[in-house]
């Protein structure tokens, strides 16, 4: 009875008699799975990116600013202006449907200096749940608080690229700068939290809002003492505006004097809408990039059941001399199974060996310099379903012949071209 390693042996003797076709074979199954594995590996690769630079904005996060009333519904001409207020953030902090509300004042004509530099960028007004609300990654001191929010107190936290800027190698907190010939004392730096190759959010100065209503308000005719440039707002229910929005809007609606309907009065980006609009769009990339590497996949499965049915056929003779000399059904059938795994399992293993080398090389060449880009990477379902598929489609082409000629008598067989 032949044993294990015999049936290895033969196996092995078979392939090596037949280099090119062994090779061609390996080829069409590494091509398939390494094909499939980069294409799905590129589409999560665009959509963790976009992820990733939509959780820099913050999470669950609604942004409203300052807008235009219509005169009539979608017509864009007689609108009245009008801007958010403390009253209107106080409003929406009172409802139910909203966790989190804060209030921001931006200047973005100021001027800051300190005793080695000077730089400009947007000033901002903020309230301490600004940081719980968008995405703050302190990198030294700390952030606005309530104290320095009630007391009006002039302090300022540096973004990365402004703090690089006024104190170049040398350290920041306690030290002091100008913003319009007004000293501010530095309690923090923001680490990074640019976006491809936009850093405009590193260099930001933030300041409490009351000191900044005090020192810096919001300049133009008929503006209330108390007008904010935007105010953004987590809802309530995680992932799920349908009910926050409606109730902001019909706030901001009544307290300025028009309908909640004139959906033209509001300016606003819901980040929430966004990342699921985002979602669709690279749901439907995967589908497209997987059904390409289906197809490459499919391609590669057609070519080594072509190769396998060949083989097989061309060695009825010797399937004929095996069963002349003893050999039973079941041990050339095992003898064509294990060379299907073989030549599947050895091909698919350096398919994913060289998808996950282009992969690697793609990481190192192209990440941080594409925006909204994440190096591709390697997912277990797709390798799994490549060389599962290639697998059953090797081991099926040769078992399907293979079985029908150890069916036929070994004189029959023997005299096969």
């Amino acid at each position: 009875m032949q044993n294990f390693s015999d049936t290895l042996g033969q196996v092995f003797r078979a392939m090596m008699a037949n280099k090119l076709r062994t090779f061609l074979t390996m080829f069409g199954i590494a091509w398939g799975v390494g094909s499939l594995l980069v294409l799905v590996g590129l589409g999560e690769g665009f959509r963790s990116g976009q992820r990733r630079n939509l959780s820099t904005f913050g999470n669950d996060v609604v942004m409203m600013w300052n807008g235009t009333i219509p005169a009539v519904a979608n017509q864009h001409t007689g609108m009245r202006p009008y801007q958010l207020t403390l009253r209107d953030e106080a409003d929406l902090r009172g409802l139910p449907q909203f966790r989190a509300v804060t209030a921001m004042l931006i200047r973005g004509d100021l001027y800051a200096v300190s005793a080695y530099s000077n730089t400009s960028g947007q000033v901002m007004g903020v309230e301490p749940n600004y940081a719980e609300v968008r995405f703050v990654p302190m990198d030294e001191g700390r952030f606005i608080d309530a104290n320095d929010v009630l007391e009006h107190r002039r302090v300022v936290v540096l973004g990365l690229k402004s703090a690089q800027l006024l104190f170049p190698g040398r350290p920041i907190l306690g030290e002091s700068i100008n913003i319009n010939d007004i000293s501010f004392r530095v309690i923090g730096k923001v680490g990074s939290i640019s976006r491809g190759n936009n850093d405009s959010d590193n260099q930001k100065f933030y300041v409490p809002l009351t000191t900044m209503q005090e020192l810096f308000a919001m300049k133009g005719e008929n503006i209330a003492r108390d007008a904010v440039s935007s105010i953004q707002y987590q809802p309530t229910l995680k992932g799920d505006t349908s009910e926050a929005a409606p109730a902001a809007h019909y706030v901001i609606a009544r307290n300025h004097g028009f309908d909640a309907s004139l959906k033209d009065a509001f300016e606003e980006w819901d980040t929430i809408q966004e990342e699921k609009t985002i979602g669709a769009i690279f749901n439907a990339m995967d589908v497209f990039l997987g059904g390409v590497g289906v197809v490459t996949l499919g391609l590669g499965a057609v070519g080594i059941i072509n190769i396998m049915l060949v083989s097989v056929t061309e060695r009825t003779r010797e399937i004929g001399i095996l069963k002349a000399i003893g050999a039973t059904r079941s041990a050339i059938l095992a003898q064509f199974f294990w060379e299907g795994i073989f030549l599947t399992g050895i091909s698919g293993v350096i398919g994913v060996v060289l998808s996950g080398a282009f992969m690697f090389l793609l990481d190192h060449f192209f990440t941080g310099k594409v925006p909204g880009f994440d190096p591709p990477r390697l997912v277990p379902w797709s390798a799994a379903l490549a060389i599962g598929s290639l697998t059953v489609c090797g081991i099926a082409a040769g078992l399907y012949p293979a079985s029908k000629a150890a069916a036929l008598d070994p004189i029959e067989a023997l005299r096969k071209e």
